[in-house]
């Protein structure tokens, strides 16, 4: 990537200080910080930008003008409203910002072989989308699905404290136990079967890690674009009911607090099911003009006429409803409703 001038604008003092400094570490990537976005239009003017970055705590309204003022002064500026808090998903906007992506047909398949894998003492992700190290503009997001992580994280090990804004975060525990501290007073364990949400809003900081005593922990962590920037940073969790009948979904997420789950600001729906071999259900819609990506977490199955493996996913949109078979025992299904226009 060429040499690139930043301007990284928010309300939020540590991410500013840790976008800076993510920034910085690419060679040739310049950044200056500005907390006061009053100041933005006259240097934008006076100094050399490149990249408007908008991280959190900005009024919509001033969003919109940046967005206005720097097409009008120069159209090669790039204007990024940035998501996440952190480096996991800047270096994939930043690069897919000069990219030309074509537009598939109306379905994606990414085998579980196709995904990137960071492989390091302590952790194994392995990434449905483009993240981190991981970049391919073909595989940046699935409407507002912008992160499909696949964790192995050595027990005792995880990840320090660190930021997100703006970005809902889901966290679906496969194995083991996950130690979770926030800065908003959240001290939790996440087993096996439990969810975690996290609405990042206007900024948070926590960590996550692996219990010390036992063995490794095993978790699918889910990025969501939020149907609204700049919310109250909140936290929420539940365990799955095993004991509920197989052979069908159960809603784990939604947007409405007085549904079945845990509610996020999106207008998506997540569930998971456990089915047997040959075993078939339909789901239907919830949203006209939303999209439905699957991750087979275990077994196999068909979809649509698909045939998908374990750790297999598989995207479609401008459909009503979804036909799906599994085709070996113990199949177990994660199938995420998310709005394909964000």
């Amino acid at each position: 990537m060429k040499a690139l001038n930043f301007l990284v604008i928010g309300k939020n003092v540590e991410i500013l200080a840790t976008l800076q400094r993510i920034i910085e570490k690419n060679d040739g990537w310049k950044a200056e910080i500005l907390s006061d976005e009053s100041k933005s239009q006259d240097f934008i003017k006076n100094n050399p930008v490149d990249i408007v970055l908008l991280s959190s705590g900005l009024e919509e309204q001033f969003e919109k003008q940046i967005g206005v003022f720097c097409r009008n002064f120069d159209e090669n500026i790039k204007v990024i409203e940035h998501y996440g808090g952190g480096s996991g998903l800047l270096f994939n906007e930043v690069e897919n910002s000069f990219a030309a992506v074509k537009k598939p047909e109306n379905r994606v398949v990414h085998s579980a072989d196709s995904r990137g894998v960071t492989n390091e003492q302590w952790l194994i992700s392995k990434k449905t989308f483009s993240f981190g190290e991981f970049y391919d503009p073909e595989k940046m997001q699935f409407g507002a699905l912008r992160v499909l992580n696949d964790d192995t994280v050595a027990a005792g090990k995880g990840f320090g404290t660190h930021p997100h804004d703006n970005m809902e975060i889901i966290s679906i525990a496969l194995e083991g136990t996950l130690i979770h501290h926030d800065n908003l007073g959240n001290h939790n364990e996440i087993k096996g079967g439990e969810i975690q949400v996290m609405s990042a809003g206007t900024g948070l900081m926590h960590s996550e890690f692996s219990k010390d005593e036992g063995d490794l922990v095993k978790f699918l962590q889910i990025w969501v674009y939020p149907n609204k920037r700049n919310v109250t940073p909140r936290y929420d969790q539940m365990k799955l009911d095993r004991t509920k009948s197989p052979n069908r979904f159960h809603q784990i997420l939604s947007p409405d607090p007085q549904d079945d789950g845990i509610w996020i600001h999106q207008e998506a729906w997540f569930h998971l099911g456990d089915f047997e071999n040959t075993a078939e259900t339909q789901y239907q819609i919830k949203k006209k003009r939303n999209g439905i990506y699957v991750f087979i977490i275990k077994g196999s199955a068909e979809i649509e006429g698909q045939k998908l493996e374990e750790r297999d996913g598989f995207g479609i949109w401008d459909i009503s409803k979804l036909n799906i078979k599994s085709t070996s025992e113990n199949t177990e299904i994660l199938l995420m409703e998310v709005p394909m226009e964000v």
